[in-house]
């Protein structure tokens, strides 16, 4: 009861002094807004409100509650002057805390970099803003996440998953993924995988690429979504990756066998094995691995399948950005009409296909409908593509050519959909076609090409890169 009397005469106080504020202010600037379906007119004094509540914690009027900030060797303390009713109302927390307290007084301990961040926090609950920098947000989730406002937990995620691309000294995205892994939050979790999956040709470029944990580097690693430049690429920032950590003997290994080296040239391969330390120090451990991959090379396809258990990804292409296994296609102004291209790719990974081409013609249209819903034209009596406004983005992507050679053979096609982020190209979308389909049903059906500044264009332009993956039908059937 007494408690319940203290918080009482608190909000009497604050409402007091409120109103004092607003009074004042009412002869300042009037906000008439007219209501719909004639309901009468609104005086707004929101903002005013704000900048009072603001004030009052500035000032510390009406304060009935000391928070005593602490690090965890009290280096450092921190004191705000705040009202429980304020705390209270936007943290369920906050509202146990101050109905169990015994003095006027409630100390939190926190960690330097919350600590540090504290008064930013606080502020938020009192006027519902706050600005953001990259190297804040990770101690302003913390916090919001501990004392329990949601708003705010899930719009610094959302801050983070938009903001992946930009740029910073050290780096931010493989910190944002280790903490959102500690911290359970999914989406951040999910979001900061995909984005080092999609652009890791970059991030192996970067400084951030030898800071990344074991356990991410094994979340990494067996996707074959990963795009990059080429297999070696890839094993040439592990190698420099193990050499700067020195990981343990197993997680080596096991880095070392996620690699593709069926999906290196014979000729790379040798050079692994003659020059590469680390090769050469954990050699035993893929051995069978490199004895596959020059198997694959040597023989055809179909005898290899008749030797080796080969239903493993160690066949299996990633989405290469070589020349040999895709191209990429800058369309100009692309809700015009129609547009069609054609490139060349390897048949196989494997050698003994190294010398076989196939061509494929890719048509791009911004407005498709399926024949179904095509007028028919009267005078030719055949069904032309018409440029609808019902009509959705579609990419079809054909070979030109049949051939006995592609016998047990799918092609996987994989389209990348980049875009501009604080200054920096970088892959925004990923569209794979499965392997006996020619287009993708879902392909851009979220993106708005008709703004200029839309998300998914480069100054006007749409930049796509085409990928086209070769999967041997016999390579991915075990044997009986």
């Amino acid at each position: 009861m007494v408690q319940q009397h203290r918080v009482q005469i608190c909000v009497r106080m604050l409402l007091l002094a409120l109103c004092v504020h607003l009074t004042s202010a009412a002869a300042g600037t009037l906000k008439v807004e007219g209501t719909p379906h004639g309901g009468g007119d609104t005086i707004s004094h929101l903002l005013t409100l704000v900048q009072r509540l603001e004030a009052l914690l500035v000032q510390g009027n009406s304060s009935d509650v000391s928070l005593r900030v602490e690090t965890p060797n009290a280096e450092e303390v921190k004191v705000i002057q705040a009202h429980s009713l304020v705390l209270s109302l936007q943290s369920a927390v906050f509202e146990e805390m101050l109905l169990n307290r015994n003095s006027s007084s409630l100390v939190l301990k926190e960690s330097s970099d919350c600590a540090a961040v504290f008064d930013k926090f606080i502020r938020y609950l009192y006027c519902g803003e706050i600005s953001l920098h990259l190297e804040q947000v990770t101690p302003l989730h913390k916090l919001a996440s501990k004392y329990r406002v949601q708003g705010l937990q899930l719009s610094i995620t959302q801050y983070m998953t938009q903001n992946l691309a930009r740029n910073s000294p050290s780096g931010h995205v493989v910190g944002w993924y280790e903490y959102a892994l500690q911290a359970g939050d999914v989406t951040l979790r999910d979001s900061c995988l995909q984005y080092l999956a999609w652009n890791l040709s970059s991030v192996l470029q970067s400084g951030e690429w030898t800071t990344i944990s074991s356990h991410l580097l094994m979340s990494l690693l067996p996707h074959s979504d990963l795009v990059l430049q080429s297999e070696m690429e890839l094993f040439t920032a592990l190698e420099a990756w193990i050499i700067q950590n020195e990981p343990d003997g197993l997680t080596a290994e096991n880095a070392l066998r996620a690699v593709r080296y069926a999906m290196t040239s014979p000729r790379e391969l040798f050079h692994l094995q003659t020059q590469s330390s680390v090769l050469d120090r954990y050699q035993e451990s893929v051995r069978d691995l490199l004895y596959m991959s020059f198997q694959f090379h040597s023989a055809s396809p179909l005898q290899m399948a008749k030797y080796f258990e080969v239903n493993c990804s160690l066949f299996v292409p990633r989405n290469y950005l070589s020349p040999v296994w895709g191209s990429p296609w800058v369309i100009s102004n692309p809700t015009r009409d129609d547009r069609s291209m054609s490139f060349q790719t390897q048949l196989g990974p494997s050698s003994h296909d190294a010398s076989k081409r196939v061509t494929w013609n890719a048509l791009f249209s911004p407005r498709w409908l399926p024949i179904s819903m095509r007028p028919m034209s009267t005078e030719a009596g055949t069904m032309q593509p018409t440029r609808v406004e019902g009509g959705l983005p579609c990419i079809i992507i054909t070979p030109a050519t049949s051939s006995a050679d592609f016998a047990g053979v799918n092609f996987q096609k994989t389209v990348l959909v980049m875009a501009q982020q604080q200054g920096k190209v970088l892959v925004r979308h990923v569209y794979t076609f499965h392997q006996s389909t020619e287009k993708n049903r879902d392909f851009l059906t979220e993106a708005d090409l008709y703004r200029q500044m839309s998300g998914y264009l480069i100054d006007g332009s749409l930049y796509l890169h085409i990928v086209v993956k070769p999967l041997y039908q016999t390579l991915i059937t075990s044997k009986n």
